[in-house]
């Protein structure tokens, strides 16, 4: 597959945006006011920053934790069945859970969190050497902005990692020097997580294991976030609330620093990630494909008020030519329709310019509004 380009004639104009990391910067030696573009006045009034000396004990019940699934139980024969019930009722009641027992070594994960570390502790000149081309995604930096849309409070590297020979290196850092290799072993392994995942699920749609995996083989793309403190983090967003595109998105959080959020009846909710744990969302497309089934949830990132805050997030989505639509195998018998059927990058299209923001733009794809 060549480089990922968005035309930014025909899909969206984009406008350069600030390096959020040196805004951060400069505002805490200078105490100048955060930008316009960044202030978000439209903030849920109930809901505040993630501040750092936030109690890390939650008294509320089980329900307001995202389901944690335990992949060694999930493939060993004696407990599949009890941990796929789980699986099952996570992505039908939640569209989010966190993975352990991945099978993804802490050496992995440890060197991953280290080397992006490090890249992003990189003097801005150095960075910049791998921003991405006019109208491309690959490489560091904001992500693409159109017209005169708020900002986010987020810096961000974003590349095509599976499969290997659709990789440009031209945007893979060098420095650290391990960094390409570690990425590689990473994104590998990942792929492998993803692969039984998206195994699981097919069985718990009634699917053969290998519907899900055709899809979604092979195309993994990670976008790796970098969120500088902000004093006033009450009025600024990390990422806004959104739903992925995709098939699944394996989110590795960097630094014990909250910032996730879910949309659960109504209110936005706290993710607390598990050490070395995956935290996975169902995309658009899955909704797509199990005809409403499992659908996507919308999320949102918090900035914290003092520290920083990284992660790592890897979609895997179908190719650009692929056809999704509610799959022939979950509409027998009386079962109604209720998504359109069209290639995946017409969606993405869409996804793109229609100002995404929570979750309405999934309504251009019902059948049924």
């Amino acid at each position: 597959m060549a480089e990922v380009v968005m035309s930014s004639e025909s899909w969206a104009r984009s406008v350069p945006s600030e390096n959020v990391q040196g805004l951060a910067q400069e505002m805490g030696d200078t105490c100048m006011e955060i930008p316009e573009r960044y202030i978000r006045p439209e903030l849920d009034v109930g809901v505040t920053a993630i501040c750092d000396d936030d109690d890390d004990d939650d008294e509320s019940g089980s329900d307001d934790k995202v389901p944690i699934i335990d992949m060694k139980r999930l493939l060993d024969p004696n407990s599949s069945l009890e941990e796929s019930a789980k699986l099952h009722s996570a992505c039908m009641d939640w569209g989010f859970f966190q993975v352990v027992n991945h099978g993804v070594s802490d050496e992995v994960i440890e060197k991953v969190k280290v080397d992006l570390e490090e890249f992003f502790m990189l003097p801005l000149k150095e960075k910049e050497v791998f921003a991405p081309l006019p109208g491309g995604l690959q490489g560091y930096g904001q992500k693409l902005v159109l017209n005169e849309e708020k900002l986010e409070w987020q810096d961000m590297m974003f590349l095509i990692t599976q499969p290997p020979h659709a990789r440009n290196f031209t945007f893979w850092p060098t420095s650290p020097p391990t960094f390409r290799s570690t990425l590689d072993k990473y994104s590998t392994e990942l792929k492998s997580v993803s692969r039984c995942l998206f195994d699981a699920i097919a069985k718990n749609l009634g699917l053969n294991p290998e519907v899900l995996c055709g899809i979604f083989k092979d195309h993994q793309r990670m976008r790796m976030n970098y969120y500088p403190p902000c004093p006033k983090a009450n009025q600024v967003l990390g990422i806004n609330p959104h739903t992925d595109a995709g098939g699944l998105t394996l989110l590795l959080q960097v630094r014990d620093v909250q910032g996730l959020q879910i949309k659960r009846r109504g209110k936005w909710l706290p993710v607390e990630p598990l050490e070395h744990a995956l935290v996975v969302n169902i995309g658009d497309a899955l909704e797509i494909l199990t005809n409403g089934k499992y659908a996507s949830v919308e999320h949102r990132v918090m900035v914290n008020n003092k520290k920083e805050r990284l992660s790592i997030a890897a979609y895997h989505s179908p190719s650009f030519d692929h056809i999704i639509g509610p799959l022939p195998e979950l509409k027998q018998g009386s079962c109604e329709e209720y998504y359109k059927t069209m290639k995946y990058d017409k969606y993405l299209e869409f996804h793109f310019i229609a100002k995404v923001e929570g979750k309405n733009h999934m309504d251009y794809m019902k059948l049924n509004k």
